[in-house]
């Protein structure tokens, strides 16, 4: 099936996305646990949207960060300067942390990026007179940059889910936040998440872990992630053979946005297929990613390596150094709300003591963290 009208599609899919029972406010039980038929409802679909997770002010500090650091990001791709022509907050940092794009391309579709599994070229379009060369697509190791993000990590209901989730046991993937500027906001194509084990006999559906997806502004059909539902847990999909099959079109009609008022926070399965449009809408999205996969999907697996081109056994040492970002921001968000009670990380227990938010920790842990990150 070919859906051809744009604003047919967006308006069938916002109409199938809440229909849907995966949406409503974090419930957490008595025993401390996430309600099992949000739990139920994450693992049919792929994905839940708890609404009215962050509140209003919280939100406000994260998009006064966001902006702070945009307004330092690099002028454009490679510069060391930023916009005013002062030194770049990124060249803080070992790892380039700001990705661009034309706008409303679709940069990596069709290419080898992330090992090619961007497999097909999403609709493009010209950008409207007075656009500029390129737009952020996506920052990353925003941990430290902007300590906001840093407070979100440490979130205990959120570590709480990544527990019941992944185990207690759990480890960090990665994060990033993803950019798409009102009128000029570029692709992502249909892809799904996970290089390292689809071929793994024991894969089920939460072998590549999952992302929560945090919403500093409301989404909407046009700017908005889109989502199969339920294509999670069916193995590597042939995405060629799916847009083949769909007469050529990136209008796949099982497809749903993910609609979230700022605020929400969206758990995300990285097994899903998904893709996000370009935004020719008049609404931004800016998207806080963190992932966290099970221990035993990383621990002596081979994945990426983000300080050299190539992939590195994830051995023991590696994944406790990246984990004490954990105890990092339950301490910092400790320290920011006092009056909430922190999650208990089984795995950093005995050294929670010195992992203090501190001047000092921000140098000698948090910097260059997202060099550590576990991607599989």
């Amino acid at each position: 099936m070919q859906i051809d009208h744009l604003e047919t599609f967006f308006n069938q899919g916002k109409e199938k996305a809440y229909s849907l029972p995966n949406r409503g406010p974090i419930r957490i039980t008595k025993d401390g646990h996430l309600d099992p038929d949000i739990l139920s409802a994450y693992w049919r679909y792929g994905f839940y949207v708890l609404e009215g997770v962050i509140s209003s002010s919280e939100v406000g500090e994260l998009v006064r960060d966001f902006e702070s650091v945009m307004d330092h990001a690099p002028a454009h791709e490679g510069s060391k300067v930023d916009h005013r022509g002062r030194t770049a907050i990124s060249q803080q940092f070992e790892r380039a942390t700001f990705q661009f794009a034309k706008p409303l391309s679709d940069p990596m579709g069709a290419t080898d990026a992330t090992g090619g599994r961007y497999p097909i070229k999403m609709r493009e379009f010209e950008a409207p007179e007075g656009a500029p060369e390129e737009v952020v697509l996506q920052i990353s190791g925003s941990l430290q940059m902007m300590d906001s993000n840093l407070n979100l990590y440490g979130h205990p209901q959120l570590l709480q889910i990544a527990e019941d989730i992944n185990g207690q046991d759990f480890v960090p993937f990665t994060d990033a936040v993803w950019v798409k500027p009102a009128h000029y906001g570029a692709a992502v194509s249909w892809h799904q998440d996970g290089l390292t084990h689809w071929e793994n006999p024991n894969l089920d559906a939460g072998t590549h872990g999952f992302n929560f997806m945090a919403q500093l502004y409301p989404t909407d059909p046009l700017n908005a992630l889109w989502i199969i539902p339920e294509s999670h847990d069916k193995g590597k999909a042939d995405i060629k053979q799916i847009i083949a099959d769909n007469d050529g079109s990136d209008m796949l009609p099982d497809a749903v946005p993910l609609l979230c008022q700022a605020g929400d926070v969206a758990v995300c399965n990285r097994q899903m297929v998904h893709c996000s449009f370009p935004n020719r809408s008049d609404n931004p999205r800016v998207t806080y990613v963190f992932g966290f996969h099970r221990r035993a999907s990383v621990e002596g697996v081979s994945g990426w390596d983000f300080r050299r081109a190539g992939s590195i056994i994830y051995d023991e040492e590696r994944i406790h150094r990246r984990s004490q970002i954990i105890q990092l921001a339950i301490d910092a968000r400790q320290q920011q709300y006092p009056e909430e009670t922190p999650y208990h990380y089984k795995p950093m227990a005995s050294e929670a003591h010195c992992l203090r938010w501190s001047e000092k920790t921000r140098e000698s842990i948090l910097k260059n963290y997202n060099q550590l990150d576990l991607g599989i």
